[in-house]
């Protein structure tokens, strides 16, 4: 975000403030009427950006919901993803309920964030479908024990099944050393899909209009292949991008 014009980078750093209050909303532990409830006020603050009468506190959302023309329906996409996690907690979902999972808590964003950066609307929609697919498959890799201490697992059914795993409690499918990575295996496949699309539909852009985007493919697509080769059988060790092959990426997109 840092590498953006101001007004860019300061709409971006409001639509991560909002993702990110959401998001710890779905990760409390509380009780889950509680965090609905807390859901609903993040509903009715937003219906009253767009009736012009934001809280005070929202502010900055509302003078980049004006200056990039972000639609309603984005940020409460976004709200109904986390209540998916509120509600009940995910385990192994049918392919449908993940891709509607993506679209919400992923794509959603995408579709804020190319309005930011300044992108044509359709090349605009396509990307963010496709490299949010593509980061948020990426983040239920890397992350897989991280949401099972949550209760979640984010791997397909139809993906387990396929593995010969029939149970969807999350630590008995992850202690599955034998067969977990090849229920790992076509959500790799499908994330380095969309990561491919996403490239393609980048390489019709402007460079300096899809600069952050290049750079989070890059860092993600750099992730995923640590993880690949990491392995997800446990022990799983932590995969994580140095400072100094984040900055080369960086670089690399900015020269």
């Amino acid at each position: 975000m840092r590498i953006l014009p101001y007004d860019q980078r300061e709409a971006m750093f409001e639509i991560y403030s909002f993702c990110r209050a959401v998001d710890d909303i779905a990760d409390d532990p509380g009780p889950r009427v509680v965090r609905c409830e807390r859901l609903a006020r993040w509903r009715s603050d937003i219906d009253a950006v767009y009736h012009g009468t934001p809280p005070s506190e929202l502010a900055g959302l509302a003078e980049a919901v004006r200056t990039f023309d972000l639609k309603r329906e984005d940020f409460l996409a976004v709200i109904d993803g986390m209540e998916m996690d509120v509600v009940t907690d995910i385990r192994a979902p049918d392919r449908a309920t993940l891709d509607l999972y993506c679209d919400r808590v992923a794509c959603a964003v995408g579709r804020l964030s190319v309005r930011v950066f300044g992108m044509e609307l359709n090349l605009g929609r396509a990307l963010a479908y496709h490299l949010g697919c593509a980061l948020q498959l990426t983040n239920i890799l890397r992350d897989l024990d991280e949401d099972a201490a949550l209760g979640r697992l984010y791997l397909p059914k139809e993906a387990l099944r396929a593995a010969g795993i029939p149970a969807t409690e999350p630590a008995a499918v992850l202690a599955r050393a034998d067969a977990i990575g090849e229920a790992c295996a076509p959500v790799v496949v499908n994330a380095k899909t969309h990561f491919g699309k996403a490239k393609a539909i980048m390489a019709l852009s402007p460079r300096r209009v899809v600069r952050a985007p290049r750079i989070m493919s890059a860092a993600y697509s750099a992730i995923l292949e640590a993880l690949v080769a990491r392995g997800f059988a446990p022990p799983r060790a932590s995969v994580r991008l140095s400072r100094a092959k984040l900055l080369l990426i960086v670089l690399r997109n900015l020269l």
